[in-house]
């Protein structure tokens, strides 16, 4: 469920008025200030998957089980998660859970980029093409614990995982592929959204 003008300046608007519990930081900081923060600790770190070789809509027939059956890790992708992962070791961002949706697109990138992984079935897709709210719904409500829950003092919370899920909980579509959106989480269920670093955007 895509939707460019989600991707505006993220202080253009605040989502805890149309009902979700994310907020926009009030200005969004550079990317070196989004760096420095990480390296503090205390954030869930929310990576849309590297970049496939197509991009559809495979969760429909997809088995989790299947590489086969889903949309996989094209040339590319692999080259930016191995990159994502050398980023974070340069920049000592402190990584403590790693968790991943249960495609393996996901778990690809959260393994060539961290070395490990925990896979959770709660950031899969529903099995539909196009989303009724009810849905959406549904998949806000199983994501919006782990992007607000607060990690060990010192670690970071690493989430890798797929574009609707994060949409369901923030009313953002997290684009390209391989963002990562940094979130200060503050428990039972909020969290507040500081900004992003696109795949190339780590120099």
């Amino acid at each position: 469920m895509k939707n460019n003008n989600l991707l505006l300046v993220l202080s253009a608007f605040c989502l805890v008025m149309s009902g979700l519990s994310a907020i926009a930081a009030p200005k969004e900081p550079s990317k070196a200030a989004l760096i420095k923060k990480m390296k503090k600790g205390g954030l869930v770190l929310y990576i849309r998957h590297a970049s496939t070789e197509k991009d559809y809509a495979d969760q429909v027939k997809a088995d989790v089980n299947d590489g086969s059956t889903q949309r996989v890790l094209s040339e590319k992708g692999w080259h930016e998660a191995v990159h994502i992962g050398h980023a974070f070791r340069f920049h000592e961002i402190p990584v403590g859970k790693v968790w991943s949706s249960e495609y393996f697109r996901a778990w690809q990138t959260a393994w060539l980029a961290f070395g490990e992984y925990d896979k959770n079935a709660a950031f899969n897709f529903l099995p539909y093409e196009d989303f009724t709210k009810e849905q959406m719904a549904e998949m806000k409500k199983k994501v919006s614990p782990y992007l607000s829950a607060i990690p060990p003092k010192g670690e970071n919370t690493v989430i890798v995982a797929h574009d609707d899920p994060f949409e369901a909980a923030t009313g953002i579509y997290p684009e390209p592929m391989g963002v990562c959106y940094v979130l200060e989480p503050k428990g039972k269920g909020k969290f507040l959204i500081l900004g992003l670093i696109g795949p190339g955007d780590w120099k």
